[in-house]
């Protein structure tokens, strides 16, 4: 059995400006930039053909000026990750507030929007799903959950679930906090953020379908999210926040990655 090792897994992209500048939303100082990112999550989808397309979620950063001497950070700021497969690619940006209008540096860079959506190849030079796969042992019970949370072991997860109109959904994901009792011998992971598929988002590209969300479960045969959607707050404006929760059934696999 094998699951993700997520500590030396990565996701890569290459910025050449000489060559390409669709997600560059403000002028460097230096034309080539090599961007290495953790990896939240990987997702596989299979569809109801037997196809599977593999997908990774980048862990956030902030949006940024590279090489600068002062005022790095862009203002108004932006949550920034990345969704991507071996050939497409989704950029997530989340401001204070959503739909915010933000003025285009200029006519040669991109345009400031929430989430862009494209061909990997038309936006960097390269990319890479740096995902490294190592042996695990499946941890088959409540008790040997408790016991490797104890012996302070590594946890990977994986959710498995039907999606509508066919095909298979697997989320796979480092478990970073997880609630154990060695006294009722049982846990309750509540970990993220993962991929979740909403597919009534409706987008050409199944990638534009993908959300944010945080995942619980206690038991093999269920989980439930909380996904990250516009929400309403006083005074009628929308922010990005998980609050809409979503319950699947499936099958919850644990490891411990050792």
């Amino acid at each position: 059995m094998q699951a993700c090792d997520f500590h030396r897994s990565f996701f890569w992209f290459e910025v050449d400006l000489s060559k390409k500048t669709i997600t560059v939303t403000a002028k460097q100082p230096v034309e080539h930039i090599q961007v290495r990112i953790p990896l939240e999550c990987r997702c596989e989808i299979t569809d109801a053909n037997g196809a599977t397309t593999p997908y990774i979620l980048s862990a956030s950063c902030k949006t940024e000026k590279v090489a600068v001497e002062q005022d790095i950070w862009k203002i108004p700021n932006a949550d920034f990750c990345v969704v991507s497969s071996l050939e497409d690619f989704m950029i997530v940006k989340r401001w204070q507030q959503c739909d915010m209008s933000i003025e285009r540096e200029s006519s040669a860079m991109a345009p400031h929007v929430e989430r862009q959506v494209g061909l990997a190849a038309e936006a960097w030079a390269s990319h890479k799903l740096d995902v490294v796969m190592v042996d695990a042992e499946e941890l088959t019970t409540d008790a040997s959950i408790v016991a490797a949370v104890h012996a302070r072991r590594t946890i990977v997860a994986r959710t498995e679930f039907v999606l509508d109109g066919g095909g298979r959904c697997l989320i796979e994901h480092p478990v970073k906090t997880i609630n154990v009792s060695d006294r009722h011998m049982n846990y309750q992971i509540d970990t993220g953020p993962v991929l979740f598929p909403d597919l009534s988002i409706g987008h050409e590209r199944f990638i534009g379908n993908f959300r944010l969300a945080y995942i619980a479960h206690c038991r093999p045969e269920w989980a439930e999210l909380v996904v990250n959607v516009p929400t309403s707050i006083d005074g009628g404006a929308q922010v990005n926040h998980f609050s809409r929760p979503v319950r699947v059934e499936g099958k919850n696999t644990m490891f411990a990655v050792d």
